[in-house]
């Protein structure tokens, strides 16, 4: 390959539907809108890596490494009810959680583009041995409800 060519590969990591990642959250801003009551998919969540040069295996990252990550994405979304932290009704799903109803978790916000960001965010932090080597980017996190809706986040396009 001709050395003054800047190339760059692409990989991805899918924590798929077929995990059963089952959350429920609402959006209580969409007032007129069904998507203010509660309401749950088995999120799916894509990763994009970038990398001019591959590693030593002729890898971008590899896919073996990923449990952390896998493990902390099921920590804050698997069998969650997420909430927005300015919610309304939050003293209310906090007593269900303090009932052991439902395992409530805090955000400051809800949403596929806001769970996309949360989650790039956190896979910096889980993967940063890897990122930090400067080799390899974290290009985007894709949050799917199911096959007709999505929102991605994009990492700072330098």
């Amino acid at each position: 390959m001709d050395k003054h060519i800047k190339h760059k590969y692409l990989s991805t990591k899918t924590f798929g539907h077929d995990l059963g990642i089952s959350c429920a959250f609402r959006q209580w801003r969409a007032v007129h809108s069904h998507c203010s009551k509660i309401h749950g998919y088995a999120l799916s969540f894509h990763f994009v890596f970038e990398a001019e040069q591959l590693d030593e295996r002729n890898w971008v990252m590899d896919f073996g490494g990923f449990k952390a990550l896998k493990d902390k994405v099921l920590e804050l979304f698997d069998h969650k009810l997420v909430v927005a932290e300015d919610d309304p009704m939050l003293s209310e799903f906090k007593k269900l959680d303090g009932l052991g109803m439902a395992d409530v978790v805090v955000l400051p916000a809800v949403g596929c583009e806001m769970f996309a960001h949360y989650v790039f965010e956190m896979a910096q932090d889980v993967l940063q041995v890897e990122l930090e080597r400067g080799r390899v980017k974290l290009k985007s996190v894709e949050v799917r409800e199911h096959g007709a809706n999505s929102a991605s986040y994009l990492g700072n396009e330098l």
